[in-house]
């Protein structure tokens, strides 16, 4: 039987993981830009409304809710909120937005793109069996991250000589953004 080592953990894990990886990496860049344009689906229709609003402090999960049933969306609703001065609904298979000062606003119906959407809906899933093997793959990135550390022994390119400055630059760079932007 082969003598298990660091370098071949490493290479293991990374082996088993690179889809997963790829996935993560692949759907966390979609997520990131998900306010921008919506890469998990697409739009099939769009309508001009014009509602009446209460005020924000009036808005709440019940009013999102019968807004929806109003204007005959059956869907499942998601989240709705305000921000920027407008409202908005998100819905399984709609989205409904209106501005809150002038009440004119859209209704976008859509589909789910076929693979992204999935690939995301890695980013949400919350179920326990998920959960453990999301804590098993986080475990085993933090073994691939320090197995990588030892697996140039001496040498300029060495954890000694090079790699501790660029894990020290590595920490630094999202401690920075958390104290400047968090």
């Amino acid at each position: 039987m082969k003598k298990i080592n660091f370098r071949n953990l490493h290479r293991d894990l990374g082996y088993f993981y690179i889809g997963l990886i790829v996935s993560f990496a692949f759907s966390g860049l979609m997520m990131n830009h998900r306010e921008s344009w919506h890469p998990d689906k697409y739009t099939t229709e769009t309508k001009a409304i014009e509602i009446q609003l209460p005020e924000e402090s009036q808005i709440n999960e019940k009013f999102a809710e019968d807004l929806g049933k109003k204007l005959g969306i059956d869907d499942k609703i998601r989240r709705h909120m305000v921000k920027k001065g407008t409202f908005k609904i998100s819905f399984e298979k709609h989205d409904v937005e209106i501005d809150m000062k002038t009440g004119k606003g859209e209704i976008i119906s859509f589909l789910k793109t076929p693979i992204i959407s999935q690939s995301m809906s890695l980013h949400k899933n919350n179920s326990n069996f998920w959960i453990y093997y999301s804590d098993i793959f986080a475990i085993s990135l933090i073994i691939i991250a320090l197995t990588g550390t030892i697996m140039i022994k001496a040498g300029k390119f060495s954890w000694k000589n090079r790699g501790w400055k660029l894990a020290v630059a590595g920490v630094i760079f999202p401690l920075l953004f958390l104290i400047l932007f968090g």
